[in-house]
């Protein structure tokens, strides 16, 4: 069989790209976000920017979680690098969005808010509190440009039943999926089923975003702990997939979908032949839950990935299949592609037929 090849960056023009992973972190949020959404009551522990010595900073629940103004990754991030570090809150702007997705080439992007490191609330209801003024900001954000802008709401984790609830308030509201803070709870507990159940009838995907799961290495901005945590956070997912997997829950759910953002590509081709093999030297094993399927079939079928730049990416997509990978400028990060995104998939994406290069950077995304 003949495919056409890409081989250079104009032949990635006549499509605009969708990305499935940019970011509003929480330095580049309007200061009264939450304040002007919450109760005067809810003010003190719920997120603020606090001034002291000059410097503003993000406090919560009386833990200070960063600053405010001005990115963490500094130079080393997109913005650092297209001369616009010290241009204020821009990404929470939507106008100066759009600007800046039109000099890459994004057509639209799916925005991940503050959530993907949570809020450290211990108040279940102030937290939930929290998160729907989250989502209701992110409506404003989207109605924008809502064929371009999606910036996604966050779903409460302490309950199966209020995460059920907001799901169906954000497909109300015209959201096109949700986030789940994933690695605080047992996804694999049957009394989630309740969200799996509305994310199937809503037709709403579930992400599940890197940033939890890692045990021994703190995360210091300054330290060489910060490169070891880059490192090996994307491969902390592979603990709720295989949970989602072996538990039933996405079998049980066939009409659910599962994005597992900014997981990268190389380490799942290995990791969907483990979960088969498992499944094939340990027959009877699961006395609680026994698959009709493989691993690898209920990821094919449920499950999209998305990623940035990965070296020999275009082997990992060909390994797990087009249809199930999306890919990401990962804006404003260190790892973004912004704003030569058209050239990095260009050299990323050479040897791949044009018809999947189409599926991995548009249509996946778009449907």
């Amino acid at each position: 069989m003949t495919t056409t090849t890409t081989t250079t960056t104009e032949s990635f023009v006549d499509w605009p790209l969708y990305s499935c992973d940019d970011h509003l972190d929480m330095w580049s949020l309007p200061i009264d976000l939450w304040t002007s959404r919450l109760p005067v009551a809810d003010h003190e522990r719920a997120p603020r920017v606090v001034t002291t010595d000059g410097q503003a900073r993000w406090v919560v629940d009386g833990n200070v979680v960063g600053i405010s103004g001005l990115p963490t990754s500094g130079a080393h991030g997109a913005l650092g690098r297209a001369g616009l570090l010290h241009d204020g809150l821009r990404p929470s702007q939507p106008d100066k969005r759009l600007v800046d997705m039109n000099r890459d080439g994004l057509f639209a992007s799916v925005i991940y808010g503050p959530a993907v490191l949570g809020l450290p609330i211990a108040d279940a209801a102030l937290k939930e509190r929290c998160w729907r003024a989250w989502n209701d900001f992110a409506s404003d954000f989207n109605a924008y440009e809502p064929r371009r802008l999606a910036a996604l709401p966050v779903l409460p984790n302490h309950s199966p039943e209020a995460a059920a609830a907001e799901l169906e308030r954000a497909a109300a509201a015209g959201h096109r999926g949700a986030l789940l803070y994933c690695f605080e709870i047992d996804c694999g507990d049957p009394k989630w089923d309740r969200l799996w159940a509305t994310a199937a009838e809503t037709r709403l995907p579930i992400s599940f975003h890197i940033g939890g799961g890692v045990s021994t290495i703190p995360i210091r901005p300054d330290s060489w702990a910060h490169l070891a945590f880059s490192t090996v956070v994307a491969m902390q997912l592979c603990e709720p997939l295989a949970t989602m997997i072996f538990s039933g829950a996405l079998e049980r759910h066939p009409g659910m979908r599962l994005v597992m953002a900014e997981a990268g590509l190389g380490w799942l081709p290995y990791f969907l032949n483990r979960m088969d093999a498992s499944t094939l030297k340990r027959p009877g094993v699961a006395r609680d839950y026994q698959l009709q399927a493989m691993p690898s079939e209920i990821f094919r079928r449920q499950v999209h990935v998305t990623f940035e730049e990965e070296a020999d990416g275009a082997t990992f997509i060909d390994l797990l299949g087009a249809d199930n990978v999306m890919w990401a400028s990962d804006f404003p990060h260190a790892d973004s592609t912004f704003p030569e995104s058209r050239a990095s998939i260009a050299e990323s994406f050479a040897s791949l037929p044009l018809a999947d290069c189409r599926k991995i950077t548009a249509d996946n995304c778009r449907e």
